[in-house]
């Protein structure tokens, strides 16, 4: 029998630390604005993930720790049950965060000068993970069209030419896709024609609304596996970023040696032994909460389509069919995005992403977070509506 979670409930996140609450004046101006910027969630984390860690809290001794047999099954387990993934306990890896692990593999797999692809608009920290680490960017951007991206295939084989890396967002942030596993399979063989290692972030590979399927990249070949790098986490999935914990899955021994070595030397290996814990119920409870929460988040995005249908039709939501992350389009609103963004704050008292720190193709639109109670989301749209 499935249990029964309730995502309606309104928490207080003011003074707790939180990037998403307690930076708002530093970030927007003004801390008296609806958050939706940030991607954490506003719903409690599942009880069986609290209850784990104030378990292991209870110890009286915090000390070094190692990953055990329970934190490796739990990971093969999960990708087994939720993705059909098969995977191996020497393919597991641990890291502090999915963007600390981008940035150890270009470190790891590349050298300065050497090309690194992106595809805008796209999750702002790839482009500080090739800049700062003195990469070039080769940008393939994604094509735009009907509300709806694609991949420019013949763009990605050109780019490839000229690459060591591509750094995949799959599924996409910001802009919802859910890649299909043809799509998958041609990025991939492009990149094995071309030996361009794909570094994989699948942070939101759990974050899948109803009629869609994620597909590992490492699942679909084992060419593309050998040349593939994921990075996963429960940090999106169950709302525990600020355990700072996520695995690699490295299936190529050559690769993995290459990648954990430099984990090794900079001695980020190890963790804490709360996101471990964290990792382990998570990956081992929690099938059922998962389904629950993306029937919700299912149901703020088919509320926020509605509204902007019927109220607000020069905003458009663009097709959505992962995360909780809502993509919408002002470009039809013929303001300029510093226009749209001093609305915003100043006066519809919302805090969104900016589309134009994502890069290519994000000048116009704007990010906003709809994992918060419904409540919440008719809130802002009514905001919305008042100034647009």
């Amino acid at each position: 029998m499935k249990n029964s979670y309730s995502f309606d409930t309104i928490i207080k996140r003011e003074n707790t630390g939180s990037i998403k609450y307690d930076l708002r004046k530093e970030y927007f101006g003004k801390s008296d604005i609806i958050p939706m910027w940030v991607a954490d969630m506003d719903f409690a984390i599942p009880d069986f993930i609290q209850d784990a860690v104030i378990k292991r809290a209870q110890h009286p001794v915090y000390g070094y720790t190692a990953l055990d047999e329970n934190f490796y099954n739990s990971v093969i387990d999960w990708m087994d049950k939720r993705h059909n993934w098969k995977i191996k306990k020497e393919w597991i890896g641990f890291t502090p965060g999915v963007v600390p692990a981008l940035n150890f593999a270009i470190l790891a797999f590349s050298k300065e000068g050497d090309g690194v692809i992106v595809q805008p608009p796209v999750y702002f920290p790839f482009f500080s993970a090739v800049k700062d680490n003195n990469r070039i960017m080769l940008e393939n951007k994604l094509i735009y069209k009907d509300h709806y991206y694609t991949i420019d295939y013949n763009d990605l084989e050109e780019k490839a030419k000229k690459a060591k890396i591509l750094l995949l967002s799959s599924p996409h942030n910001p802009v919802g896709r859910c890649w299909t596993k043809e799509e998958l399979t041609k990025i991939g063989e492009i990149c094995v024609r071309h030996n361009v290692i794909i570094v994989s972030d699948e942070i939101h590979h759990d974050l899948i609304l109803p009629g869609y399927k994620h597909t590992p990249m490492a699942a679909i070949s084992e060419s593309i596996a050998n040349q593939t790098i994921t990075c996963a986490a429960p940090s999106k999935t169950f709302n525990v970023a600020g355990l700072a914990s996520s695995v690699s899955v490295i299936s190529n021994p050559d690769l993995y040696k290459r990648f954990n070595s430099l984990l090794d030397r900079l001695h980020v290996s190890r963790g804490n032994f709360f996101g471990y814990t964290a990792l382990t119920a998570g990956y081992s409870k929690g099938g059922d909460w998962v389904d629950e929460l993306m029937k919700y988040i299912e149901g703020n995005f088919k509320y926020l389509e509605s509204f902007l249908n019927s109220e607000l039709p020069d905003i458009h939501l663009t097709k959505e069919e992962s995360t909780f992350l809502a993509w919408l389009d002002f470009t039809e609103t013929g303001l300029t995005e510093k226009k749209i963004k001093e609305n915003l704050i100043f006066e519809a008292g919302l805090a969104f992403s900016p589309g134009s720190i994502f890069g290519a193709g994000g000048k116009g639109f704007q990010r906003m977070n709809i994992a918060a109670p419904k409540k919440i989301i008719e809130k802002a749209c009514e905001k919305l509506k008042k100034v647009f």
